[in-house]
């Protein structure tokens, strides 16, 4: 299979995990406690016939210290995806899904605190863009008060996106072990993780319609498509990956709009274009800040679903 068509199907199937997430009937912590099951047996299994097949003196030395940098990114990302999936429980997906790209901005902005590096104008320009257009999809302009708006939910998608900030940063101190190691580390702890505080008795009142899509969210969603994004994504040029990173986001609205019925009004859908507009902005074109911060897709976009 072509790389292109591999990342595009990757990034379609992202796009449907909110769906597929309010499908389940499952809260937060027990899905990502499933997820992290499934895609700890599938690519663990991925990743053990991997290294059989690969040769004792070709394999590299592993840094003590990626190891603790894998274990701390993979509680950021655990993280991130107990607040995403909170955030579908509370609020339109349409609306969860436009705030929680803004985490590329964050990360640009967090990397110019931690590297020291100095925000240009074209970088904060896009932020105020990003920042205004969340505020019209989140529907501040539905509420009275800047209360009511928070307690719609909209601070989980903005943590969800914080924390995915935080996994991207940790995440580009790792350059040795592979992803796909890394990947079974940070699933492997998300079970050891969510196990003592996930509530079984949500298990015993799904339906045969739940666990096909709980079955489907954890090998699916997660194994098969963290499988195919790590294998396309070497071999395609950073501009194509910038571009394609869109499929994610837009699958997830069509199908909100589509299948869940959701009806953004006319200051939501210019929230949504100003979003996408501000998510645009590429750090690389910013010259020392690129170093610091680079794009998700520069980056090696790691799954945001």
């Amino acid at each position: 299979m072509y790389p292109k068509v591999k990342f595009i199907i990757s990034m379609a199937i992202f796009g449907s995990i909110g769906l597929f997430s309010v499908k389940t009937g499952l809260p937060s912590i027990e899905l990502v406690f499933v997820r992290c099951l499934c895609a700890s047996l599938l690519l663990g299994a991925v990743w053990g016939m991997s290294a059989l097949r690969t040769k004792p003196q070709k394999r590299e030395a592993i840094p003590r210290r990626e190891y603790g940098l894998a274990v701390l990114c993979g509680v950021f990302l655990i993280i991130n995806w107990v607040f995403f999936f909170r955030s579908f429980e509370v609020m339109p997906i349409t609306v969860a899904v436009s705030i929680y790209h803004l985490a590329p901005v964050i990360v640009l902005l967090l990397g110019s605190l931690l590297f020291k590096e100095k925000v240009t104008a074209g970088g904060l320009l896009f932020f105020l863009i990003c920042f205004v257009g969340t505020l019209l999809v989140g529907g501040i302009h539905q509420h009275a008060t800047i209360a009511e708006f928070v307690s719609t939910g909209v601070l989980w998608a903005f943590a969800a996106a914080f924390f995915y900030a935080l996994t991207s940063i940790t995440g580009k101190g790792i350059q040795v072990l592979s992803p796909l190691a890394t990947t079974v580390i940070q699933t492997s702890l998300g079970v050891l993780l969510l196990a003592p505080i996930a509530d079984w008795s949500h298990f015993t009142q799904l339906t045969v319609e739940n666990w096909m899509y709980i079955l489907m969210t954890g090998f699916i969603h997660t194994g098969l498509v963290f499988y195919l994004f790590f294998s396309s994504l070497r071999e395609l040029k950073a501009q194509t990956i910038a571009v394609l990173v869109f499929v994610d986001p837009v699958v997830a609205i069509l199908l909100d709009v589509t299948i869940m019925n959701y009806r953004p009004d006319v200051y939501q859908l210019a929230g949504i274009l100003l979003v996408f507009i501000g998510i645009s902005y590429s750090p690389r074109k910013e010259g020392s800040l690129a170093k610091a911060a680079p794009s998700f897709a520069e980056n090696g976009r790691k799954p945001s679903a």
